[in-house]
């Protein structure tokens, strides 16, 4: 208002005028920016997945958190559940959640429900490889060697006549031992844990067949194939150049440069200059597809019985790994290459 005399009144340092002349408070800036930030914390609640009771409450988790934070602060009211051998759910019987799943991004509410299967106790990739291989190279070299209570004892410590049981021995042995190099220095693992219980049903796996193709390939009544030296060549070439040597590592390479270290992001596997791993262009799985290619070498070379065995038990069981992991890779990547087999090109 003009006239009276009265100055306007002045703002203060801890409040103005409204238009109705009533002071307001203001905020320090510290506070407004806390409140217009606000977080919304989550309260989870983890249930067993047989018995639907509660385990573990946890109040005032952040939305960022990921899953694998959740199963470390599960671990500290349940030490005897380490992170490894966790399972949380969204469902009783539904799929393990990742752990770089993130809370705020899965369907749930801002009180989310998992439910929690125990895995078992866990064991490593690397050890469990190293187990697996160490087996087999070690038991081959005792039937190669006869060492006694073997085959009778006039044959102990003896050596066979024919030379292609020296080169089997050699092929054998140097399978393996490419297998636990490539054990140490290539293989990227994007789970770090296994069950603990599988490692007695792979080992006997491989101890097993390794046992059962080393005592009649090594048998001081063993014969040669029956093409003779051309079959064995042929069967040199199939098994170390074509296949096993170079074929199989490349492919390893190939996808160990894939993940970054310490990385678990998964990419679409495409050839590179080698032209090993130009089959990529036809087959989802070419390590399988070389691992296949170099056991039919051996068998070839051998010409043993239990060899032609393991090699069909071990196509079945990669033909099942190979659809499965192509099946991954349709469901993830859309652009996925739809020429591509899981691991015969064009059949399989």
């Amino acid at each position: 208002m003009e006239g009276g005399g009265n100055t306007p009144a002045k703002p203060s340092q801890s409040g103005v005028l409204s238009p109705c002349g009533i002071k307001k408070r203001r905020l320090p800036l510290r506070v407004a920016e806390r409140r217009s930030r606000a977080v919304v914390f989550f309260e989870v609640e983890i249930l067993d997945a047989k018995t639907k009771d509660k385990l573990c409450f946890l109040d005032k988790v952040e939305p960022n958190a990921t899953i694998g934070e959740i199963k470390s602060m599960f671990h500290k009211s349940h030490p005897q559940w380490y992170p490894a051998r966790q399972s949380i759910r969204l469902d009783p019987k539904g799929k393990s959640l990742k752990d770089e799943d993130v809370l705020q991004h899965l369907p749930v509410g801002t009180t989310a429900t998992f439910y929690f299967r125990d895995l078992g106790a866990q064991i490593s990739w690397v050890t469990v490889f190293l187990t697996e291989y160490t087996g087999p190279l070690v038991i081959y070299l005792m039937f190669y060697f006869r060492v006694p209570f073997i085959y009778a004892p006039k044959y102990d410590f003896t050596t066979s006549k024919h030379w292609v049981v020296h080169l089997a021995c050699m092929c054998h042995s140097f399978h393996y031992v490419k297998r636990l190099l490539e054990t140490l220095f290539v293989h990227r693992f994007s789970h770090g844990t296994m069950p603990l219980r599988n490692i007695f049903k792979n080992c006997t796996y491989y101890w097993g067949f390794a046992a059962w193709m080393a005592y009649y390939i090594n048998h001081p009544l063993y014969t040669p194939p029956i093409y003779g030296e051309q079959q064995i060549r042929l069967a040199l070439i199939v098994f170390l150049v074509r296949f096993c040597q170079i074929g199989n590592f490349s492919i390893h390479i190939a996808l160990r440069n894939l993940r970054p270290p310490g990385s678990k992001t998964r990419k679409i596997p495409y050839p590179t200059k080698n032209p090993f791993t130009w089959i990529f262009l036809l087959v989802s799985c070419p390590n399988y597809t070389y691992e296949l290619g170099s056991w039919l070498g051996f068998t070839l070379m051998t010409q043993c019985l239990p060899v032609a065995f393991f090699t069909l038990v071990g196509f079945i069981q990669m033909t099942v790994w190979a659809k499965g992991k192509h099946r991954s890779y349709l469901k993830e990547f859309r652009d996925y290459p739809p020429l591509r087999s899981p691991i015969l090109p064009f059949v399989l």
